[in-house]
């Protein structure tokens, strides 16, 4: 890394902020954290992860943590609603040859993983403040900070997520976040020892799913059609999910709907998209993450592609000869990866939301996760 990169602020500590910081300390870069929230929360249950994001996680030096802490297998199990297996999608071995190409772990527990990676290679984090005022020069980036602090960057990278600060004050006429006509349920329960690997049952429009986050628990999901974004009432949440899941016969998920009451953990959460056209940068802050390519969950690579971007930026900057060009080269290399998984998760979920043809779903699936499974 050059000396124009040396001092650099991250905006945003989420799962691709965070892995930005462990991999610009990497390249020699001093790197300021700013995370809004003052106790550095992560929200949810389960995240699922494919090949690619374990791999990631192989270079962010985070596997091992993953691995003692979360679930890993190989194989995607489809079954019908009844119960009997239909088909198997294969997870190659990306992150090692002894490591599953699958698995899913809780999000606060993977937060707290890359939040411990964050702080012990030496970036400096900065809890309960943002920026209030963003400036810059052919030199470098002024930031006046909510706190009251003042600093100045060779290169502030902008990771705030889906409804981005950052977004908003350098591009406001990008794209808002658009909601699918889909919404997600999940809920956190013990794992039956005959669920071993992410299993999903696949009726005509509504798509239950299970995947073992550790030795004990694993995390329902449940996507269901829902024309208007409306507020549901917590209250009903259990009856709710209960609902959704009364047409699957199949045993072993009418045995986990048995288990819903009213202290399960259940999150509800309408399912959102946003894609922003190039460029993803404007003078010295480049955008990452959700930030861009905000997506929704059916290819399980949300925080896939969002990591990745911070690997790849710290690599194209690290052998930059200067800013423009390592953004450009990072914009280059990110760019088409990014709108596959957007766009192909937006149309699995219009094909589930229609109950339209399984064989262009199946296809897309297979399509994306090859892709998915090329280098970065």
């Amino acid at each position: 890394m050059t000396q124009q990169f040396r001092r650099i602020l991250i905006i945003g500590g989420g799962f691709s902020g965070m892995s930005a910081a462990i991999e610009l300390r990497k390249q020699g870069a001093e790197v300021d954290l700013v995370e809004i929230d003052p106790g550095w929360r992560s929200y949810g249950a389960g995240i699922s992860l494919g090949p690619a994001t374990l791999r990631a996680f192989e270079q962010l030096n985070v596997l091992d943590a993953f691995l003692e802490q979360g679930y890993a297998a190989d194989g995607v199990h489809l079954c019908a609603p009844h119960g009997p297996r239909v088909a198997e999608i294969p997870t190659p071995r990306l992150a090692r040859p002894d490591v599953p190409g699958g698995g899913a772990i809780m999000r606060p527990v993977l937060a707290k993983i890359l939040a411990n990676a964050t702080r012990a290679c030496g970036t400096r984090v900065f809890l309960g403040s943002t920026f209030s005022e963003i400036t810059q020069d052919e030199t470098g980036v002024y930031v006046r900070f909510t706190d009251g602090r003042t600093a100045r960057y060779d290169l502030v990278v902008g990771a705030d997520g889906l409804y981005s600060k950052v977004r908003t004050a350098l591009f406001p006429q990008a794209p808002k976040p658009q909601y699918s006509g889909q919404a997600v349920w999940r809920a956190v329960l013990p794992r039956p020892p005959e669920i071993e690997t992410i299993t999903m049952w696949m009726g005509p429009k509504i798509k239950p799913g299970v995947n073992p986050v550790s030795a004990t628990e694993m995390y329902l999901f449940v996507t269901e059609p829902k024309p208007v974004n409306e507020y549901v009432e917590p209250d009903t949440f259990v009856d709710k999910l209960k609902a959704l899941l009364a047409d699957f016969p199949a045993p072993v998920l009418q045995r986990i709907r048995d288990q819903l009451g009213p202290d399960s953990q259940i999150v509800y959460r309408p399912l959102e998209g946003m894609l922003m056209p190039r460029p993803w940068s404007q003078g010295r802050v480049v955008l990452i993450g959700d930030t861009v390519h905000a997506t929704t969950p059916h290819l399980a690579s949300g925080a896939c592609i969002g990591i990745e971007d911070a690997l790849v930026l710290a690599q194209e900057l690290g052998r930059a000869a200067d800013i423009p060009q390592g953004i450009a080269a990072f914009e280059a290399r990110r760019w088409e990866r990014c709108r596959m998984v957007v766009q192909n998760s937006a149309r699995l979920g219009e094909i589930e939301v229609a109950g339209g043809d399984k064989n262009e779903h199946a296809q897309i699936m297979r399509t994306s996760l090859m892709a998915l499974a090329e280098p970065i």
